[in-house]
């Protein structure tokens, strides 16, 4: 790529541009042995930044083969349990998918698995080799209940932290959650890829392009490589690629047979186009991952590397967006930074989103059910009574 183009990573931390090093080794030819910085190298921040992107497992057992002799013993003992750790973790996931894809299939119902084990067996060739923390699962959304009813026979608890009015849970919210403490397994269901509001395709349509995982002796579906390319693409950029582990998925993707045609009408349908611009220059630059050349009219243009760059923030500051409270100066960039990610259609249906009543506003003013369409005029009051009440509390504490 052009060194014009080059993002600017003068504040990466040494630790994190060491792991860099060793990740595109393969598609680099990057001789480990003559890094110059590893004796300056704090290795517990590089342990540290190892873990938070989750990419112990494939770093592990590159160096263990590359034999790099001025990394500490201690450190290469830690990544080897870890590593151990997992790859009996990615076993008992593994066990678990495939019982409930069963499961479903024996009663009638269609699923489509999103990550988890089928996923490193794709893009990795080998299970040990990604971390995944629990199952996500995608259902059609009339099937929902049935598959609650299912995962609460077979002992999983499910989380209800999802507060909805008027139905807004169905394009607010993407997934639920289940639990069973026993097998320590959580199970996300999904009736959408990412949150609304936002164009995406249909189950129907994921499902007649699914394909079958050779990991199990059952039938175990999961999506197609240009829909999985999408979401991948989708999910990365919603979470700001806060973790490397989401930017070697599309690295290892790009390294399979896409069809470009096919994804690039998918992505233009459904607004991604940018955000598979973003995902690119992204690898192509952190990771040296090659492009084709019939995609490199994704990278084309200044949005892509604009947004590339805005993602850079997440790696320079060790984001972690699933730690509650976000810090505050995170949470402001990351909202803006999602609100830059969008197309101009979804903006504008972001920003009509809002006028539709949240659950706050029938917290601030309780209505009967029958007259809860009363949220919809009364919301601009009730959102400035709130901004009101914040306002003084804020002036009493001070």
């Amino acid at each position: 790529m052009d060194n014009k183009l080059c993002l600017d990573v003068a504040d990466l931390p040494m630790e994190l541009r060491l792991l860099l090093k060793i990740i595109k080794e393969d598609n680099s030819g990057i001789q480990l042995e003559h890094v110059d910085e590893a004796a300056d190298i704090d290795w517990n921040l590089f342990l540290d930044l190892s873990m938070h992107h989750r990419i112990y497992p494939s770093i592990y057992p590159k160096l263990k083969m590359l034999d790099v002799k001025w990394i500490p013993e201690n450190v290469m003992n830690i990544l080897g349990q870890q590593y151990k750790r997992n790859t009996f973790h990615m076993l008992h996931l593994s066990a678990e998918m495939e019982k409930i894809s069963q499961l479903f299939s024996d009663s009638k119902m269609r699923l489509l698995n999103l990550k988890g084990p089928v996923l490193a067996s794709d893009l990795y060739g080998d299970l040990s080799l990604r971390t995944c923390g629990d199952l996500d699962v995608l259902v059609p959304i009339q099937d929902l209940d049935r598959a609650d009813q299912l995962l609460l026979n077979e002992g999983y608890v499910k989380d209800d932290y999802i507060q909805t009015i008027l139905g807004d849970w169905k394009w607010r919210h993407h997934h639920v959650t289940y639990y069973h403490s026993q097998k320590q397994i959580k199970i996300e269901i999904h009736w959408r890829l990412n949150p609304g509001p936002g164009k995406e395709p249909r189950f129907d349509e994921l499902w007649e392009r699914k394909r079958r995982s050779s990991l199990t002796n059952s039938p175990v579906y999961y999506l197609g490589r240009e829909d999985l390319f999408l979401f991948l693409v989708s999910h990365g950029a919603r979470h700001g690629w806060s973790r490397l582990r989401w930017l070697t998925d599309i690295d290892k993707i790009l390294k399979q047979k896409i069809d470009w045609d096919q994804l690039k009408k998918i992505l233009r349908k459904y607004q991604y186009y940018h955000l598979g611009g973003q995902a690119l220059f992204l690898s192509s630059q952190l990771l040296n991952s090659k492009l084709a050349e019939e995609s490199k009219s994704l990278v084309s243009g200044h949005r892509p590397k604009r947004l590339a760059q805005e993602a850079i923030f997440y790696f320079e500051e060790m984001v972690n967006l699933h730690t509650i409270p976000v810090p505050t100066n995170v949470a402001v960039y990351h909202k803006r930074h999602l609100f830059s990610l969008m197309s101009l259609p979804q903006k504008i249906s972001f920003i009509l989103s809002t006028l539709y009543p949240f659950p706050q506003d029938a917290e601030t003013l309780p209505l009967p059910k029958s007259i809860h369409f009363l949220y919809f005029p009364l919301r601009p009051i009730l959102c400035i009574w709130r901004k009101m009440r914040k306002q003084e509390l804020r002036r009493r504490i001070s």
